[in-house]
């Protein structure tokens, strides 16, 4: 079966897999699944007093606010929340949505107009790109971190637009690897542009204190102009963030499609997001853990001979393959295992790199990150790599869904822009 060119996958994958039920089914055989699959990076997702803090929020405001936030949904747990993301990150203030996707898209389309240029890193994530399309803007791609590249465009472009956005993230989701911010600060100055960061996986991660790249650098928050954020990753919950200078959120609250013609954020998420906040600044440890897991998953790997690419080994970092095919019998080989790994082929991530991407979180155990390590390199030794299937699968040949998940030589609709 085909779909607008492009491959559908067969009836045996990996994808939308419900993990409360492999979990439970791994524990009916007497076993337990072990899950790198998740940017819970804090291990906050299942903490009983984010629970009851959501709880809480449900008894005091209901379930939803039903309507947008500009015209009936606004509570106040809205404000205390954006409050609260103001002072954790060290901006004037910030507004909060209701999608981290959302988020983007909307604030990319809105900001900029004909006459205007915008400059993306060409692994941005999707949500980036298309925000771009919907923006009215000239839009150019730099490749990936090539400040060389981008201040050749800025010397040859900057002169014919009014505005210049340049739009990067704090730690690339499925790189794990991060901008030179010094030298993308020092561009920004030299030519007169505005400078947004999407810290979505880099705000509770990277710095000493998880306040995200410019911490990660020892610069201050008020040298960007724009940062983006998600509830998802380490606040455990769910919707997006902006944050800045206090006149530019003032601005954006009464004009920001994505806000402005949207409900408001559930009671229960800034409950629950809010009790993160405190808990992740009361408990340092958590990111202390959360890097020293991530440093001992790379030098274990490395050690191993796998290919973890530019990976500063910072909460998330991928197992590069030279096949798709290889890439999606790893996967399924970890899960037998016990290990909750999906590949990441063709969508996502250019067709040549597919990978298995790894979120390490601080609840992960060395045990764990040495068991799914050796899992992986025992499945990748080519005389096991036919029997893989053999028991579920009858004859040890490559079963067909794998095969048809990658027999297209067309790109994405989208290009290489990245998943979250």
């Amino acid at each position: 079966m085909k779909l607008a060119g492009f491959s559908v996958i067969g009836y045996d994958h990996p994808y939308f897999a419900p993990l409360d039920r492999l979990r439970s089914d791994f524990r009916s055989r007497g076993d337990e699944l072990t899950t790198f699959a998740n940017y819970d990076y804090l291990g906050l997702s299942e903490d009983e007093r984010i629970r009851k803090a959501a709880t809480q929020a449900i008894n005091e405001f209901g379930v939803g606010v039903g309507g947008s936030r500009l015209v009936g949904g606004e509570r106040t747990c809205h404000r205390a929340l954006e409050y609260d993301l103001a002072a954790f990150i060290g901006v004037d203030d910030t507004i909060a949505m209701v999608s981290g996707y959302g988020t983007n898209i909307s604030l990319v389309g809105h900001l900029l107009t004909k006459g205007d240029l915008i400059l993306v890193d060409d692994l941005a994530h999707n949500s980036l790109v298309m925000g771009t399309r919907l923006s009215r803007a000239t839009i150019v791609e730099f490749p990936h971190n090539d400040m060389e590249r981008l201040e050749e465009i800025l010397k040859e472009k900057r002169s014919h637009f009014r505005r210049v956005l340049i739009l990067i993230e704090g730690l690339y989701s499925m790189d794990g690897d991060v901008p030179d911010l010094p030298k993308f600060l020092e561009l920004r100055n030299r030519y007169n542009t505005w400078l947004m960061i999407d810290e979505a996986h880099s705000i509770g991660v990277l710095g000493k204190t998880g306040r995200g790249i410019t911490e990660h650098f020892g610069l201050d928050m008020s040298d960007v102009d724009i940062v983006v954020g998600t509830m998802s990753k380490a606040f455990v919950s769910c919707g997006g963030f902006i944050g800045g200078k206090q006149i530019v959120i003032d601005w954006l609250r009464f004009t920001l499609p994505g806000f402005v013609y949207s409900v408001g954020l559930t009671p229960s998420v800034a409950a629950a997001v809010r009790e993160a906040l405190d808990i992740i600044s009361r408990e340092p440890w958590r990111i202390d853990k959360l890097r020293e897991n991530s440093r001992y998953f790379a030098e274990r790997a490395r050690s191993l001979g796998l290919n973890i690419g530019d990976a500063i080994a910072e909460g998330v970092i991928p197992i590069i393959f030279d096949t798709s095919e290889k890439t999606m019998i790893a996967g399924r080989a970890l899960l037998r295992a016990g290990y909750y790994v999906p590949p990441i082929v063709q969508i996502g991530v250019p067709k040549n790199k597919p990978r298995l991407r790894f979120f390490l979180n601080a609840s992960h155990t060395k045990a764990q990150i040495d068991g799914v390590l050796e899992a992986l390199v025992a499945a990748m030794d080519p005389s096991r790599q036919r029997a893989q299937f053999s028991s579920k699968h009858g004859p040890a040949t490559t079963p067909k869904n794998v095969v048809r998940l990658v027999d297209t030589e067309t790109e994405t609709s989208t290009g290489t822009a990245r998943a979250r």
